[in-house]
């Protein structure tokens, strides 16, 4: 667990290129650039090391247990060591017995794989002259929520489509998160309606913090991407965000603020068991 309650994150907003390798040696320049500016905790986006779109994502998914051709997992594992730092490694398509999965890998300074989350809600929607897609015709949909314990605190993982669900959060905050981190890719019309919204709604109902990343607009495929990576505080409060272009967000996260926040507002101490009932998650 970590020495103190105060360290750097890093959210590394890339601009995902059509270009597998180059993604790789981008998002290795940027984890490094992350972690020389302090952070002990670095973010990449969903989707990384391929463009978001459907023409891309089986040629780009990885076996991760095929160590030989899993380039983008391997890198992770080895800028986390070489770094000293913990890594939320955004996520990648993933082969994993026979099925394409959307899979978010945890790394811990000693490059060593402590979790791995495989997006839970498929994002499929279909609005006539704005959104049509169906993310369930390409990947499976994970059945368990994530949470690891890191060297910066307990971290809850979801994935994009993932934050739209205020029960997940629940999970986590009742397994004792201190932070959740959303990778995600929202497009123009869902980023500029939802984005802050849900981050803001996810991060004050349940009392701590909310990181997301996002890949750059100017990111290749035909998916036009909203951007703004953003790091909210258990008072709903924005600590830290950015604009659409490529960059790098460095904020400091506070886990005093947790209890302060929860004393001051006891919320949690106030739900009526006795009127509603949340099924507890054993991790």
């Amino acid at each position: 667990m970590m020495e103190s309650s105060k360290f750097k994150i890093g959210l590394c907003q890339l601009s995902i290129a059509s270009d597998k390798k180059a993604n790789i040696e981008k998002a290795r320049s940027l984890i490094e650039f992350a972690s020389k500016q302090g952070a002990s905790l670095v973010v990449l986006p969903e989707m990384w090391n391929c463009p978001y779109s459907t023409d891309y994502f089986e040629g780009f998914a990885e076996n991760f247990d095929d160590q030989d051709s899993a380039s983008s997992f391997k890198m992770l594992s080895e800028v986390a060591c070489q770094e000293g730092i913990t890594i939320v490694g955004g996520s990648m398509p993933e082969w994993s017995e026979g099925h394409l999965y959307n899979t978010c890998c945890v790394f811990a300074p000693n490059g060593k794989l402590l979790a791995k989350h495989q997006k839970i809600h498929m994002f499929d929607a279909d609005v006539p002259g704005d959104v049509s897609f169906k993310e369930s015709d390409i990947f499976l949909a994970g059945t368990r929520p994530t949470i690891v314990d890191t060297d910066v605190g307990r971290i809850g993982i979801g994935i994009c489509h993932d934050i739209c669900f205020p029960e997940l959060a629940m999970v986590y905050r009742d397994g004792g998160a201190h932070l959740i981190c959303y990778p995600g890719a929202f497009n123009m019309s869902t980023g500029e309606a939802l984005w802050e919204l849900e981050q803001r709604a996810r991060a004050v109902d349940n009392q701590l913090y909310v990181a997301t990343c996002s890949p750059s607009r100017d990111s290749a495929g035909s998916y036009t991407i909203w951007g703004h990576s953003t790091l909210v505080n258990p008072l709903g409060e924005i600590i830290a965000t950015s604009g659409h272009d490529e960059t790098i967000v460095i904020a400091e996260v506070d886990y005093a603020a947790i209890q302060r926040t929860r004393e001051s507002l006891p919320t949690l101490k106030q739900r009526r068991q006795d009127v509603y009932q949340f099924i507890d998650y054993h991790f």
